[in-house]
């Protein structure tokens, strides 16, 4: 399965790509995502650190395979029939970075009214805080609309394992 959602803002706000991890509902940005694949073989890359331990062969890229889970401390899940590697590129540490995650369900490309996003709270939140930029009102539940900087950045300025202990 290959999508390619567009980036057109819609009448109820910028437009973001629906997921599921863990039976809750995350949105990025659709202007971000590059493409949804099926769940695709990965390399495990010793050393690397736990965020993004594996890699994928994308259209002959090698790129990271993240684990969203681990940044909101979700438990480790195999794949299922309805799992998808979302395919992203998104400007960390000044600069382009392609990087996939795996999904456990896409839902939708929807939009999203900046009126309906909040911060979250400072006390309640069952995940770590600095990984959410926003909740966004959605029915009776709220959508995860994850920082990714806050995620991903310290790996990247973190030593792989091997080199930590040798400097």
């Amino acid at each position: 399965m290959t999508t390619n959602p567009t980036s057109e803002k819609s009448e109820d706000g910028e437009e973001f790509l629906h997921f599921e991890l863990q039976g809750e509902v995350f949105a990025l940005e659709a202007m971000i995502v590059r493409e949804i694949l099926d769940v695709v073989t990965s390399t495990t890359v010793p050393g690397a650190p736990a965020m993004v331990s594996d890699v994928i062969n994308f259209r002959g890229k090698i790129i990271p395979l993240a684990d969203l889970r681990l940044a909101f401390d979700m438990e480790p899940a195999e794949a299922t029939i309805d799992s998808r590697i979302v395919v992203i590129e998104t400007e960390l540490d000044e600069e382009q970075h392609w990087l996939g995650f795996r999904a456990d369900k896409v839902l939708e490309v929807a939009g999203i009214a900046e009126s309906s996003c909040e911060e979250p709270p400072m006390v309640g939140m069952r995940w770590n805080r600095k990984h959410v930029r926003c909740l966004a009102r959605r029915g009776d539940g709220v959508i995860v609309i994850p920082d990714l900087p806050a995620i991903f950045e310290p790996t990247l300025r973190s030593p792989p394992s091997g080199m930590a202990a040798a400097a």
